[in-house]
Order: C-alpha cells, then sequence, then structure tokens
C-alpha cells in the first residue's frame, strides 16, 4: 500500500474527557450495526458512507462544546484529504488497469492457466503462499490483490470455492508479505515511529509472524480439504468457454511480469500500475480485436473502434459475454468507475477520522489507554488496543501506525524494552487488522478490488486476526521479549 503519511502529532485537547471522546466512536459504532442490519451488504453502496458523516458530526458537536473552532476541524479534515490522494489515485488506476487486463485476455489466461494448473485440494493454501512471495517482491499488498488477488478469486469462483474464502487466503498472503518486505512503507514506518533499525525489525518480528502464517495454511489446508469443488467436466465445459472467446496464449502474461518488475525496481506503484493499464490495452488491440470492437459496440475492428474499446474498459462498466454461463460474471470489470463507491466510502472515513483528531479524541482514548499499562503485558495489550481503536476511528493504517508509535515509544523505554517490541507490536496489530474493517482506507480497498465485501471474508482472513492475537500471546508468557541494551 503506497499513500501519504502524516506523521503530526494529534491535537492534545485537556478540556477533553475520554467519556466525551468515546462519544462519537460509540455512536458510529452503533449506527453502523443497525445500518448493516437493515441494508445488508448493499451497506457499503452508500448509507454507511453518511453514517459516518454523522458519526463526524456528532464529533464536531463534542469538539465545539469544548471550544475546538469548525476551522481547525475542516483544516484537519483537508489534511486527512490531503494524505488519501496517493491511495485515491491508486484505487482509480486500479480500476483502469483492471478494464484493459480484461478486454486484453490477461486475467481470463491467467484463469484458464489457473485452473489447468492448481489442484482444487491445495488451491486455498497454494493461493497464501503465491500471494505471500509476490508481496515480500513488491512490498505491496494492495498490488498483489489488484493484480494475481483478482485472477484468483476468479479461479476459486471458477472452482466452486465460496468467493469470501479466496479472498480470505489472498489478503492473508498479500499481508503476510507486506508485513516482511523490507520495500513496504508500513514496515519501514513501523520502524521508524518505533526507533527500531529496519532489518532488525523485519527478523524480530518473523517470530510472531512465521507462526501466523503456518496456522494460516495450516487451516486453509484443511479447508481445501473439506470444501467441495466442481466436478472436472464443469471446469472443462469453462475451459472451453475461455478458449472460445479469448486467445489465451502465454505471451499475455508478459503484461502482469512487467508490473511486476517495475515494483521489484522501486518504481512508484502508480507509474507501475499505469504502465500495465497502458500495456494491457496495448495487447488488448493486438491479440483482442474481436473483444475490443465488442465492447466499443461496432461491428468491425477499426483505429476508432479500438480507442473507444480500450477507452470503455478503462472508464466504464464492461461485461465480455462467453458461452459458459459461470463465465459471464467472472469477466466484467467497472473500470475507473467502479471505484468511485469506495473512494467515496474513503473520503467520509476521513471526514470522521479528521474531526476525531482536531477534537483530541484520539489522542485522548490513546493516552486512557496507556495509563492502564501498568505491566509488560499490559503495555502490549495496550498498544494493541490503541491500534485497532485508531483503525476504528482514523479509519487510517497510517494513522494507527504514526500516532500509537509516538504515544508509546516512551513508555517502552521506562520499561526497558527494545524499541523493536514496539515496531512488532503495531505491525502485528495496526498494520493487519486495518483490512478488517469496511470504512477503513485498506478494508474499502480490498473489498472494492477484490469485488468481495469485508464480512464475506473476515472470517477467513486468518493470518489478519492470528497476529495481534499472537503478539498478545508472547507477551503474556514473555516469549522472546528483546530487553533494551545500553550502550557506553
Amino acid at each position: 500500500m503506497t499513500k501519504v503519511e502524516s506523521t503530526q502529532e494529534p491535537f492534545s485537547n485537556k478540556q477533553l474527557n475520554i467519556l466525551e471522546a468515546l462519544i462519537p466512536l460509540v455512536v458510529l459504532v452503533a449506527l453502523l450495526i443497525i445500518n448493516v442490519y437493515v441494508f445488508g451488504d448493499d451497506a457499503l453502496s452508500g448509507s454507511n458512507q453518511f453514517v459516518l458523516l454523522l458519526g463526524a458530526a456528532v464529533a464536531a458537536l463534542v469538539g465545539f462544546r469544548n471550544g475546538v473552532s469548525y476551522k481547525s476541524m475542516i483544516a484537519e479534515v483537508a489534511d486527512n484529504f490531503k494524505s488519501t490522494t496517493g491511495a485515491i489515485l491508486i484505487l482509480l488506476m486500479v480500476g483502469a488497469l483492471a478494464g484493459t487486463w480484461l478486454i486484453s485476455g490477461v486475467i481470463p489466461a491467467m484463469i484458464y492457466y489457473g485452473l489447468k494448473i492448481l489442484n482444487p485440494a491445495i488451491f486455498l493454501p497454494a493461493t497464501v503462499i503465491i500471494c505471500a512471495i509476490i508481496s515480500i517482491a513488491t512490498g505491496s499488498s494492495w498490488t498483489t490483490s489488484a493484480t494475481v488477488g483478482i485472477a484468483l478469486v476468479g479461479i476459486g469462483k471458477a472452482l466452486g470455492i465460496p468467493m469470501g474464502m479466496t479472498a480470505g487466503a489472498v489478503i492473508s498472503g498479500a499481508y503476510f508479505g507486506d508485513k516482511m518486505s523490507p520495500l513496504s512503507d508500513t514496515t519501514n514506518l513501523a520502524s521508524a515511529m518505533a526507533g527500531a533499525e529496519l532489518f532488525t525489525h523485519i527478523k524480530y518480528m518473523s517470530l510472531t509472524t512465521v507462526p501466523s502464517v503456518v496456522i494460516t495454511i495450516i487451516l486453509f489446508a484443511l479447508l481445501s480439504f473439506m470444501q467441495e469443488t466442481t466436478g472436472s467436466a464443469e471446469t472443462a465445459d469453462m475451459l472451453m468457454g475461455i478458449q472460445a472467446s479469448f486467445n489465451t496464449t502465454p505471451l499475455l502474461f508478459i503484461v502482469p511480469i512487467v508490473v511486476v518488475l517495475l515494483i521489484i525496481k522501486k518504481t512508484p506503484p502508480l507509474v507501475a500500475l499505469l504502465a500495465g493499464t497502458l500495456l494491457g490495452g496495448l495487447f488488448a488491440l493486438i491479440f483482442q480485436t474481436s473483444i475490443v470492437a465488442e465492447v466499443a459496440g461496432a461491428e468491425t475492428f477499426d483505429w476508432q473502434a479500438g480507442y473507444k474499446g480500450v477507452m470503455n474498459a478503462i472508464t466504464r462498466d464492461v461485461a465480455i459475454t462467453t458461452e459458459n454461463e459461470a463465465l459471464n460474471d467472472l469477466f466484467s470489470s467497472g473500470g475507473m468507475n467502479g471505484m468511485l463507491g469506495t473512494i467515496w466510502l474513503i473520503m467520509c472515513a476521513m471526514v470522521f477520522g479528521g474531526i476525531m483528531e482536531a477534537i483530541g479524541a484520539l489522542a485522548r482514548i490513546s493516552s486512557a489507554l496507556l495509563s492502564m499499562a501498568k505491566s509488560v503485558f499490559g503495555l502490549f495489550a495496550a498498544t494493541v488496543a490503541s491500534a485497532l481503536s485508531l483503525n476504528l476511528t482514523a479509519s487510517d493504517q497510517y494513522l494507527s501506525i504514526v500516532v500509537t508509535g509516538k504515544m508509546f515509544d516512551k513508555a517502552y523505554e521506562e520499561k526497558g524494552l527494545a524499541p523493536e517490541n514496539l515496531s512488532r507490536t503495531i505491525e502485528d496489530s495496526g498494520t493487519v487488522t486495518s483490512v478488517l474493517i469496511p470504512w477503513n482506507t485498506c478494508g474499502a480497498y480490498q473489498s472494492g478490488v477484490l469485488g468481495v465485501g469485508v464480512a464475506e471474508y473476515f472470517v477467513y482472513a486468518f493470518f489478519n486476526w492470528i497476529s495481534p492475537l499472537m503478539t498478545l500471546l508472547f507477551a503474556a508468557f514473555g516469549i522472546k521479549i528483546k530487553q533494551l541494551v545500553h550502550k557506553d
């Protein structure tokens, strides 16, 4: 994930007490529960966004009561919007990339060869491992989901595996790699905020992260063993349907390989995704002329149809009709337009998080958690609770890392604990749990890109909720708690 981070200290409002700080959060959670109960899966279509604005309004009222000006609240919201600029642009570019990768045959080719190679009995654990490797290489869970993640969800659906289950495997693997890669911005940010050396942080973090991913792979292996998948006859029909509609040449894999190589070379994600989008459009014009003409609404392929077809795929909803009914749901894309709902959600979440920060509620909640940390385990538990609460209230993974790191670094030092204890705990709780919250930027992104609601994949994102439990388990039993070494 790549975004402009905010390292500004959270505003401390001495007039605000903990009960007042919690009022907007309690109201928000209550309204979201009611909203999801009434609307179900349609809650993200707009009603959840308005609920976030209502929560922000409640926070503003609390702020007015404590002397915080409207101008300062709006300024903080504006800073939050600025911090999400990169994320919003990436979302738009991911939508564009998905569109050209569909009409070029890249995604259909991934599904085609995936159906031929991946055995249903090992599909889910293999998905975790594939996404982990790619995420370590790229340092980005977002890019992993937007490329191979989309294809793997499609393959899983074709095999008859629930989309939530496959999405959980994709996210588990992607976030393992995101945590452990030295190229990851969250890994670098967590170590910087805690004052830990990067590779010391990664090595120390592996103590909790490796057991978490091993348990995750075992759980998915058991799920694969128990899961009933479609028979070989139905899979054969799908393979024939893909071949009948697309030219499934292995040359199409040049496109994703180029994108992965660009990211490994530390090319900015926006540049890499733009390159992948344009390359996908070019390959569509070379290999899928009939598909491009169909998307353009033209009877024959010419330069105008080619231009219109590629632009439609980049910007609009497109669907490719095949001879196999089961494939038609797979071969559709919303383009950049399909990402607008997710962007809307992020913007409303930033309004809530910005006002909560402006009135001093985030600082008050964090300081209250810190005051309860009397023992070493209590300190670790308070850190986890702070990161989780910030993911819930600020709706932002980076703010969770930055604020938690700044709030707790002195406390860890005072208890004689090495800084990598803090950096590891932040990653085990702040980085990975952000994707489990629908209105958090990460949850909104992943559900939008994979086309699977957070409620569907929440239970199956084993790695993401095992990680904070693992770090608390290590703290409770005093396992590998590194002490601070003072140099003369």
